[in-house]
């Protein structure tokens, strides 16, 4: 279980409010809050741009993702402040840590338009993003349903003729009880019904530049909680993304904080994982957890890397909180093993 939320409903970063309103406006009037594909400057506000000219996009053959898939090094990636709409807050992560992260996480709830700008920033510094979509206020019952299929082929458009590639996870953690998308709310059935049918409408739409990470909560805190009936299916789902976190109140070696999670997982897909979020609890054991962490990813030909929530939520797991230990996150960075170009993954 995540040890601290991410980000309130009403969390201006997301702006989930203000887009839904807006999305219901822009639809009456044939008009889209979704992202473009014009190369143009950064909007500012959230990000999101509307849709110029889309010809010459559509035309252009999907950006191809398989030398991102499984790459020859390891992923580096930061989930930080303001990210990716603004590229700041990463820079600032770079030159403390030492080296600049080439994934970026960042969190939109559903209703919201895709943000192409960041996608842009993003790329423009060799970092591919990954987006965590949360449906906060669309039951997930209702998406299997088809009731936000217009929503879906319009985001998907917008994915399509940005056409650079982008890493999505759909309601992570729902082999929890504490997300609204979670076991108190949603059916196995439900959840992979939606997954396939948001799935199936990016590739009607031609957005095969998206690579699908699949990423349950490690079961450590919820262990009865079956996860393969969740699962829907190695033809659509490219990374299995792990979220886990070392803490002062568990075992910090990285086995015991993943294995376990991995082990059940390898019994029903061979997919690739990338923690894709993790960190460590700030105290005297961090520095150890971060080497466990660096040591386990690099140990491990099917990590493909690591997603550090650089956030301070109820607990702090920013770096800066720990000079000790942000020094030796420092060390273990320079490993040439960790971090790459994503534009020139080979």
């Amino acid at each position: 279980m995540r040890p601290t939320k991410r980000f309130s409903r009403g969390s201006s970063a997301r702006g989930r409010t203000l887009a839904g309103v807006l999305a219901g406006l822009l639809a009456l009037t044939g008009c889209s809050l979704l992202g473009d594909d014009s190369g143009g400057s950064p909007r500012s506000g959230t990000g999101t741009t509307v849709p110029h000219s889309t010809a010459s996009a559509d035309k252009a053959l999907p950006y191809d993702v398989t030398p991102l898939l499984k790459p020859a090094k390891k992923y580096y990636g930061v989930a930080v402040p303001g990210a990716p709409t603004s590229m700041k807050s990463v820079d600032a992560y770079t030159g403390m840590t030492g080296k600049q992260p080439n994934l970026v996480e960042y969190y939109a709830g559903w209703g919201d338009g895709f943000d192409a700008t960041g996608v842009r920033n993003a790329w423009a510094e060799g970092a591919l993003t990954l987006m965590s979509w949360e449906p906060f206020d669309t039951p997930v019952g209702d998406i299997a349903a088809g009731r936000s299929d217009r929503y879906i082929k319009e985001y998907a458009t917008a994915v399509r003729r940005l056409n650079l590639p982008v890493v999505i996870d759909f309601a992570d953690e729902f082999n929890g009880h504490w997300e609204k998308w979670g076991t108190d709310h949603v059916t196995p059935a439900q959840y992979v019904a939606a997954w396939r049918r948001i799935h199936q409408t990016f590739v009607d739409a031609g957005a095969t530049n998206v690579i699908w990470a699949w990423s349950p909560n490690i079961v450590n805190p919820v262990r009865n909680v079956k996860l393969e009936p969740y699962y829907p299916g190695d033809a659509y789902v490219d990374w299995i993304g792990l979220i886990g976190y070392f803490t002062t109140g568990s075992d910090n070696a990285f086995d015991s904080v993943f294995g376990l999670t991995r082990d059940r997982i390898r019994t029903f897909t061979e997919k690739p994982f990338l923690l894709l979020e993790t960190a460590a609890m700030a105290g005297e054991r961090r520095r150890a957890d971060i080497r466990n962490l660096f040591a386990g990813v690099a140990a491990d030909d099917d990590m493909l890397g690591f997603v550090w929530f650089n956030h301070k939520k109820r607990a702090d797991w920013r770096l800066e909180a720990s000079p000790l230990a942000l020094k030796e996150f420092k060390r273990l960075a320079a490993d040439d093993r960790f971090g790459f170009d994503v534009r020139k993954p080979s």
